[in-house]
C-alpha cells in the first residue's frame, strides 16, 4: 500500500517542485504587465493634462480631496509606483499603492462597464500575490535581501 501512495505521491511533488521555479517567471511577469498598464494610462494623462483635469472634476468622483490634488496623486502613483514595481524595489510597497490607486480608479467612476470592472478586479488580484509574496526572486527586493543575508 505504501509503494503505491509513493506511486502516486512521487510525480505529484515532482511537478509541484518543478512549478516552484517557475514562481519567479510568474512574479515578474505579474509586476510587468499590472505596471504596464497603470504607467501607459500615467503617460496618457500626462500628455493631455487639461483633459486629466477636466475628467477629475466632471468625470471621476473621487472622495474626501479636491479634483486637483487627486489629479495629482492618481498620475504620479500611476508614473512611479510602476517604476517601482517593475525593478522590484520595494515590491510590496509599490503594490500596494498601485492597488490603492486600482481601487479608487473603481469607486471613482460612477458607472463602469462590466468589461472594465473585470480587468481592474484582474490587476487588483495580480498586485495582491506581489503584496503577499513580495517581487520574488527576480528582484532589487531579493538582491538586497541575499546581500543583507551574507552580511549578517
Amino acid at each position: 500500500m505504501t509503494t503505491l501512495t509513493q506511486r502516486l505521491i512521487q510525480p505529484y511533488y515532482q511537478t509541484s517542485n518543478f512549478l516552484n521555479y517557475l514562481q519567479p517567471i510568474a512574479l515578474l511577469a505579474a509586476r510587468f504587465y499590472v505596471a504596464w498598464i497603470f504607467f501607459a494610462a500615467g503617460l496618457t494623462k500626462l500628455r493631455d493634462w487639461d483633459t486629466t483635469l477636466f475628467l477629475f472634476e466632471e468625470e471621476y468622483s473621487v472622495p474626501f480631496i479636491p479634483f486637483e490634488l487627486a489629479a495629482y496623486l492618481g498620475t504620479a502613483g500611476e508614473i512611479l509606483l510602476p517604476i517601482i514595481l517593475v525593478l522590484g524595489l520595494a515590491s510590496r510597497f509599490g503594490a500596494l499603492g498601485l492597488s490603492i490607486v486600482n481601487i479608487v480608479a473603481v469607486i471613482s467612476l460612477v458607472e463602469i462597464a462590466p468589461a472594465a470592472l473585470y480587468a481592474h478586479v484582474i490587476w487588483g488580484l495580480l498586485l495582491i500575490q506581489v503584496v503577499v509574496f513580495g517581487g520574488g526572486k527576480l528582484s532589487v527586493d531579493h538582491l538586497f535581501k541575499m546581500k543583507l543575508s551574507t552580511q549578517a
